[in-house]
């Protein structure tokens, strides 16, 4: 395995068949060996640096009804809310405060936020607030809508691919179809957003030859972001009682995309820190490099319930801030707050 996890390293690839061998053969030398040259990586290329995000999250409203998530259509349990662009623009000014200059507007897909609306709360954001980037993270949309929020000043765009196995998302996402979600991801690179895509570990039935697939499909993408964490079961959905994924296997996963993808901007996310109190911390040390605070109002946070048990519900955002910046000294790196571009895009 170590000869494998040279060669990633050196040569930054590896074909399917060497990618599976590693992940079906992954002892406690190999992932502490595996990890080890991943932070060699990022060191190499962002040095000891970890980029805050302000996480705003907006509505809870969506018209999706993905089996695995808790603000799914169908989830009658659901305490529903929207933020108003007032709201969203008060967020935005406590975290420029707190020396936030990225902002991530996540959301439910939400019909009342029309492409109008988006439109103005991106161009208030950017008008507002000096040198700050926006990113968006609200589902699937059509080309000309993704290049009016770019034309607005949206800077980046997350869209989890969620599973790169047609079979796995199709069982997942009902009346969704796999091939728009791959045109949206395209779609957002040709308009020339700085784009995320990514994946979730540990959802039933998920193989490792689903892995290599997502890790094939990330490598020839070429995304700036790639945002992935563990399934984490949510009470109201038909998965509730499915096991969760794992901080391990999802810090394995972290340092292969590392390895592929040294460039890469990559969040330790909050499910991590949500399943392991020290989850998010064996992120960074396995190659991330991206944390997102929330700026979200307190009330409501707890609303926001993708999945159960998720960690920061209550703090303000100042607790919420000190407490990871925290964290993250403590795993021995540095927060910068700058907006934290791409490699290829610092200094330009």
């Amino acid at each position: 395995m170590k000869r494998l996890i040279d060669k990633l390293y050196d040569s930054n690839n590896l074909s399917s068949d060497e990618l599976l061998l590693l992940l079906n053969n992954m002892d406690e030398e190999s992932k502490k060996y595996l990890h080890m040259k991943a932070n060699e990586t990022r060191l190499h290329i962002y040095n000891d640096k970890v980029y805050m995000r302000g996480l705003i999250e907006f509505t809870n409203y969506c018209k999706n009804n993905c089996r695995y998530c808790g603000i799914r259509r169908d989830n009658k349990d659901a305490s529903r809310y929207r933020l108003s662009k007032e709201e969203i623009l008060d967020c935005c000014k406590e975290g420029y405060r707190l020396g936030y200059r990225t902002y991530v507007l996540q959301g439910g897909e939400d019909a009342y936020y029309t492409d109008d609306k988006i439109v103005d709360i991106v161009s208030s954001i950017k008008a507002s607030f000096e040198d700050v980037a926006v990113t968006l993270s609200i589902g699937e949309k059509s080309y000309e809508s993704y290049k009016k929020y770019f034309d607005a000043g949206a800077d980046r765009y997350l869209l989890r691919h969620e599973t790169n196995s047609r079979e796995l998302y199709d069982s997942l996402h009902p009346d969704m179809s796999y091939d728009n979600r791959i045109k949206c991801l395209h779609d957002l690179k040709d308009i020339g957003y700085q784009i995320g895509a990514g994946f979730m570990i540990g959802l039933p039935n998920q193989t490792n030859e689903d892995f290599v697939q997502d890790l094939t499909f990330l490598k020839k993408l070429q995304p700036h972001m790639v945002g992935i964490g563990p399934f984490i079961p949510q009470s109201d959905t038909p998965l509730a009682d499915e096991k969760a994924g794992t901080v391990e296997k999802t810090c394995i996963l972290l340092s292969l995309i590392r390895l592929l993808l040294p460039e890469v901007l990559l969040p330790a996310t909050t499910a991590l820190g949500s399943i392991n109190n020290k989850g998010r911390e064996q992120g960074l040390k396995a190659g991330a490099n991206v944390v997102m605070p929330n700026l979200s109002p307190t009330s409501v946070r707890d609303k926001y319930a993708l999945y159960d048990g998720k960690i920061c519900t209550g703090d303000e955002a100042a607790q919420c801030r000190n407490c990871i910046e925290n964290r993250i000294k403590m795993a021995g790196y540095e927060v910068d707050m700058s907006r934290g571009d791409h490699i290829s895009l610092q200094n330009k």
